[in-house]
């Protein structure tokens, strides 16, 4: 397993990021603590979370059980805590569901830290996520109709530094040992950098973004500022939410599948999407490569990339995407997709 530093922390992580989002709706406990070990035993050190999860749907009675599960594989394996990289994620504005859907700020960190250190079982987060910014941003499919004008600069640039300034206090007691964002666009990054820069830190590790052959958005200014800044991608949805696979072509939707729970998958289905998706396929089986393989190998190629974030719903899953660590791209595919990616741009 490659590993790639995770910004200037001096922490090193996979380039495979064990996805959790399903732990307690699709994926039960049992099965979820097989993952971790299996995960473990191949390589990966690292695993990400968050304080909402699980999806599929998002609900009251759920919010919090993936940090839970996590939590009691903790309890099971105390001293295998240090073997892996922890990360989870501190819910934004409008998240109904933890403090009354309060913003991020000074006055939530310390308890959102608080609640998922306990439900983690853990004594500390190795990588302390903001989950979307709370101004808003263009992620989930907001691009096509993005308008930032009614941002106030001052008011953002005081809510990031109130925020720093409890994060500062959360890293100096030894809760949190780096800070990432998510979400995020390539001002809003950089200010964090600069804001963290003159105000002593903490500086921002990472960015987890959706990446994927159907999803590049980052490949311009963030791709810049990730390379220049040392500031690696965490992709999530590296497999297009299950698109990639070829699991939903034809208008089929397996039982127990995302799309089987939500029918429009975020706003990402639509006959673009499927043509894209045909496309990749052809690519992938006249090379004799397995999609799942193809998708995932090809995020190692980028230059930006820190780790790409898969989640398995079963176990079967998980081995089988594990394969994709022995799989290099020739330039002939590369090129292949290159040009795929120009004839089917920005597909949802």
């Amino acid at each position: 397993m490659q590993m790639n530093p995770l910004g200037r922390t001096g922490l090193m992580v996979s380039d495979l990021c064990l996805g959790t989002m399903t732990f307690g709706t699709q994926t039960p406990e049992q099965e979820a603590h097989r993952q971790i070990d299996r995960a473990l035993e191949a390589g990966i050190n690292f695993v990400d979370t968050a304080e909402m999860y699980p999806v599929n749907p998002v609900a009251k009675e759920t919010v919090g059980r993936t940090e839970e599960i996590i939590g009691t594989w903790n309890a099971a394996n105390r001293a295998r805590r240090g073997d892996y990289i922890l990360a989870t994620k501190h819910s934004g504005e409008g998240m109904k569901h933890f403090r009354d859907g309060a913003p991020i700020s000074s006055r939530t960190i310390p308890e959102a830290i608080e609640n998922s250190l306990e439900r983690l079982q853990t004594d500390y987060i190795d990588l302390y996520q903001f989950h979307w910014p709370n101004r808003g941003s263009y992620m989930f499919r907001q691009n096509w109709t993005y308008d930032p004008s009614p941002q106030r600069r001052e008011e953002i640039l005081d809510d990031m530094r109130d925020c720093l300034e409890a994060l500062k206090a959360e890293v100096a007691g030894g809760r949190i040992r780096a800070f990432g964002l998510s979400n995020e666009s390539a001002w809003g990054t950089a200010q964090w950098l600069r804001l963290a820069e003159e105000m002593g830190g903490p500086r921002v590790a990472s960015v987890q973004n959706e990446y994927s052959l159907l999803c590049r958005l980052y490949d311009t200014d963030m791709a810049e500022l990730s390379v220049q800044e040392e500031v690696g991608l965490m992709a999530f949805s590296p497999l297009g939410a299950g698109f990639l696979t070829g699991k939903y072509q034809g208008d089929a939707v397996p039982e127990g599948s995302r799309k089987s729970l939500n029918p429009g998958m975020g706003g990402r289905d639509s006959a673009r999407v499927r043509e894209a998706v045909a496309a990749y396929l052809d690519i992938a089986r006249r090379h004799g490569l397995d999609p799942i393989h193809m998708a995932l190998a090809w995020c190692r190629t980028r230059p930006f990339m820190m780790s790409a974030i898969f989640g398995a719903t079963t176990f079967d899953q998980l081995e089988h995407a594990l394969g994709a660590v022995e799989v290099t791209l020739n330039d002939e595919v590369l090129a292949e997709i290159d040009a795929a990616h120009r004839a089917h741009p920005m597909p949802y």
